[in-house]
């Protein structure tokens, strides 16, 4: 278990990580709140590099029909493997759109002086949402799982430039991925990659062929020169290590 200070609520309710600090307890969905919508990050990917400016927001739509009540409202975004253990949480800010339903925000801002989580916790973190509606009833409890990643960087060089028609083009870069526990980025090894290849006048990127980083993440192939265009390398992402794409570069074929 690990014990810090996680960074600041939006709206000034703390976040621990592996603290003692726990929500008030309260039984799962057996009674009448429901919990409607649930997003977290705007439904994407929580990603982290090595920066520890990050931020992101849970929003849960909450309704009970005698209405939700401010007391004891707590969201939680978790993750336990092994003896690691990390969390993001605190009190939300509520606003009632109706007699029955209130609309609940999370504002996660994490610290440049907190640490990030560890390498191990990358992957489905646990979203626990809890809430008391204004006759009594409780819901509280796991409502679903949400991906936390580590942010990958990839480059490309294509060379040479300009290059001859049919001659033999080089296609090298390197995938690269966050490591929380060092704050660096460190290759990432035996990855699929896909080579991609866009026409001078074409906005539509073709995969040419997939080639594997080496034990240090660096990529190299080899390719005939056929026409102008832009060069890339694009990857699909992991259960742990986001998705990127190179930047396209430009070869001029005489």
């Amino acid at each position: 278990m690990r014990a810090a200070v996680m960074g600041a609520a939006l709206g000034g309710a703390l976040l621990l990580a592996g603290s003692v600090l726990t929500a008030p307890v309260a039984s799962a969905a057996e009674t009448g709140v429901v919990i409607e919508k649930v997003s977290v990050n705007g439904g994407k990917s929580i990603v982290f590099g090595t920066s520890r400016t990050e931020s992101f927001t849970i929003a849960v739509t909450v309704s009970d029909d005698s209405g939700i009540s401010k007391d004891l409202a707590f969201l939680a975004i978790e993750r336990e493997k092994g003896d690691d253990y990390w969390s993001f949480h605190g009190k939300p800010t509520c606003t009632a759109t109706s007699s029955t339903t209130s609309n609940c925000k999370l504002g996660v801002k994490l610290e440049k002086d907190i640490d990030l989580p560890r390498n191990t916790l990358a992957g489905p973190w646990d979203v626990y949402v809890q809430f008391q509606a204004k006759d009594g009833d409780y819901y509280g409890g796991v409502y679903q799982t949400h991906p936390v990643k580590r942010r990958s960087t990839l480059g490309v060089d294509a060379s040479p430039e300009p290059v001859t028609k049919g001659k033999t083009l080089t296609v090298t870069g390197k995938l690269a991925r966050a490591n929380w526990d060092k704050y660096v980025y460190a290759g990432y090894t035996s990855q699929p990659v896909k080579l991609q290849f866009r026409p001078k006048n074409s906005a539509t990127y073709t995969t040419v062929k997939t080639v594997t980083s080496d034990s240090t993440g660096k990529l190299r192939t080899t390719v005939k020169a056929a026409q102008d265009g832009y060069w890339r390398w694009s990857f699909g992402g992991t259960a742990t290590t986001a998705a990127v794409k190179a930047t396209g570069d430009f070869v001029d074929v005489r």
